[in-house]
């Protein structure tokens, strides 16, 4: 990782720096296989007017090196519109997580390992739960931190708290027919889930604006999370096109 010239850039081969779990697997058939990664962000990044969701690109990457990508491939009846969610529901009760490992990450057919939602071998390296632990940064250069941050968010002195996210199930039962899978919403989708204002401690963005010890004087931040959305899906700023998965 360089900066120079307000901009960051993290090169990288994407091959963690902890233990992984077994790949390919019974639910993965994929290898891990180094990448060439070159990723830049602003090192003052800026909110944009409008959020933007994460599409066709990555939604940021570690410090180790490795891409946070929480979405999935996997569609119901091919349809844009309910994309499966790779931690909750019907994929993780049966079809094994898409194979994820203890770190919440698997293989891409392209051997690239990614992580899905909290890295756990990274952020036990950090020791996570006693302070603040700066994981990575957001393709829009704002930082991502594990769940444990201030309870006050402009106290550096206020104890640590477990942050929650705002988003909840929707109640009821999914479209059918032609417009959905039907059923009862339940986390199997990504759009089973409602952002309700003030139902956590995190915004839409599931981040939130505070000190760090990496930004003492105050900054907006992303934190990662055990429940929807795991890793953020919507970006505060403009992603940088190098985060461009470049066609899939």
């Amino acid at each position: 990782m360089t900066v120079a010239g307000g901009v960051r850039t993290i090169e990288s081969n994407g091959i963690p720096d902890h233990s992984v779990g077994a790949f390919p697997n019974d639910y993965n058939p994929n290898t891990i296989a180094p990448q060439k990664y070159v990723y830049k962000v602003p090192t003052e990044p800026k909110a944009a007017e409008h959020r933007t969701r994460g599409g066709n690109s990555v939604f940021g990457v570690a410090i180790n090196g490795v891409p946070f990508d929480p979405g999935t491939a996997e569609l119901w009846n091919r349809d844009m519109r309910w994309h499966y969610e790779a931690l909750s529901g019907y994929i993780p009760a049966n079809r094994g997580g898409l194979g994820v490992d203890q770190n919440l990450a698997h293989v891409q057919p392209n051997g690239a390992y990614h992580y899905h939602g909290l890295p756990y071998g990274l952020l036990d390296k950090l020791d996570y739960k006693k302070k603040m632990a700066l994981v990575g940064y957001a393709a829009d250069g704002f930082p991502i931190y594990g769940p444990y941050a201030y309870s006050d968010p402009n106290d550096a002195k206020s104890p640590l708290k477990e942050l929650k996210s705002s988003y909840v199930l929707k109640k009821g039962q999914r479209p059918g027919g032609d417009d959905g899978p039907g059923g009862e919403y339940d986390g199997s989708f990504r759009q089973d889930y409602d952002y309700l204002l003030n139902a956590g401690d995190l915004d839409i963005f599931n981040g939130r604006t505070g000190v760090t010890p990496e930004y003492p004087n105050g900054t907006f931040y992303y934190v990662l999370t055990k429940e929807f959305p795991f890793v953020p899906r919507y970006w505060k700023g403009t992603p940088d096109p190098t985060f461009s998965k470049r066609g899939g």
